[in-house]
């Protein structure tokens, strides 16, 4: 009796075992450009929102298509290992290199897709897998620092593209499905909502990402967000994490702002924009009481650059922008972005509003240089 019950316990361990080690097996390791035409479609009429989750399914399977895995393989010199006690003598080693992976998504079925600029940063060579899995080399038509939005060509037609939303109509509380490759994982689906718009997190002077708790991960980098109609409303760029995995608090680049970008890009390689020269923040409570401002409107000037288009034009420190263009401004970032789309040397008018009441200015502005600080507008 001792015998048989020995043995069930050899084979009850044996099927422990199996099973752990079954365990153990599935677990996975770790100028022309403002009158040209948009080279993307745009989304037509807004419908009202999806009522069931039973249209993501839909909305995943008409998506993932466009969206691509970004490759790139970087030739950089060794550094903080052995080599570096022998460089004196035998000089630089032969530089080794370095693959990085990110996402992207198909802008228009000739081939231009659209990635994070520090994707492909430093990039020796660039390689687009689609999601038929087919490879192409890619190469980098343009990128803009300022935005981190970088803008690729493979030789390849017919392709499936996202059409482009309206990130300015986004709500808060909206839901919305990131698509990308995180740590590789191609085709990787996540949902969740829109937590907040216009957040500041330190990026630049165009820093206004749309916030989500949409699982994000590195590799995420550069891949979409869209809305519940399956259009872009974001590009997919940070993350802010402690234990550099997801918490919940994403962060992705507006689609209106890649709409200014993205033609600048496709016809000369870089952005140019319009310079005015004044740094910019929130108006304080008591400023807006001062003069008699309402709420949600204009920018105050906190500084003004020496010799530049705004001291020309009479503009001071403590003054808040209230018109530019005949159009109300709304915040700092909103003149950012508006005055970084007209082109230098353009006449620009402004209002603005100090003790003693309003006042006009017309100035041209200049050229905002790649060296520009975030407060410089």
């Amino acid at each position: 009796m001792r015998r048989l019950a020995l043995s069930f316990i050899v084979l009850g361990g044996l099927v422990v075992l199996l099973v752990v080690a079954g365990v153990l097996r599935l677990r996975v390791e770790p100028g022309d450009w403002l009158s040209a035409s948009p080279f993307w479609s745009e989304e037509q009429g807004r419908a009202p929102l999806p009522p069931t989750f039973g249209v993501w399914v839909e909305l995943a399977r008409a998506a993932r298509p466009a969206v691509v895995n970004v490759s790139t393989t970087q030739r950089t010199p060794p550094r903080g290992g052995p080599e570096d006690f022998f460089r004196p003598f035998f000089g630089e080693p032969a530089p080794r290199a370095r693959q990085s992976l990110g996402s992207g998504f198909v802008v228009s079925p000739d081939g231009y897709v659209v990635t994070n600029g520090h994707v492909v940063r430093n990039a020796g060579e660039i390689v687009v897998r689609l999601a038929d899995h087919s490879e192409h080399r890619a190469r980098l038509v343009g990128s803009d620092p300022k935005t981190d939005i970088a803008l690729l060509k493979i030789d390849a037609t017919g392709l499936p593209a996202l059409a482009f939303g309206d990130s300015d109509q986004a709500q808060v509380g909206e839901p919305v499905m990131a698509i990308g490759n995180p740590f590789g994982l191609e085709q990787t689906v996540t949902t969740g909502i829109v937590s907040a718009k216009e957040r500041f997190i330190g990026a630049g002077p165009y820093d206004e990402f749309i916030q989500t708790d949409a699982s994000i991960n590195p590799g995420n980098s550069g891949g979409p967000l869209v809305d519940s109609r399956g259009a872009l409303i974001g590009i997919n760029t940070a993350i802010f994490s402690q234990s550099g995995g997801s918490i919940g608090i994403g962060f992705a680049i507006p689609v209106n702002v890649a709409k200014d970008v993205l033609p600048q890009l496709r016809a000369t390689g870089s952005v140019t924009r319009g310079y005015l020269g004044v740094a910019v923040a929130p108006v304080p409570p008591e400023v807006r009481r001062a003069l008699d401002l309402p709420p949600q409107r204009g920018a105050l000037v906190a500084e003004v650059v020496p010799r530049s288009p705004a001291a020309a034009g009479g503009i001071q420190a403590g003054d808040v922008i209230t018109v530019f263009q005949d159009g109300p401004i709304q915040s700092p970032t909103d003149l950012t972005r508006r005055v970084g789309r007209i082109p230098p040397g353009t006449q620009v008018r402004l209002t603005v509003a100090r003790r003693g009441g309003a006042r006009t200015v017309t100035t041209a502005l200049g050229r905002l240089s790649e060296e520009a600080t975030s407060g410089d507008r």
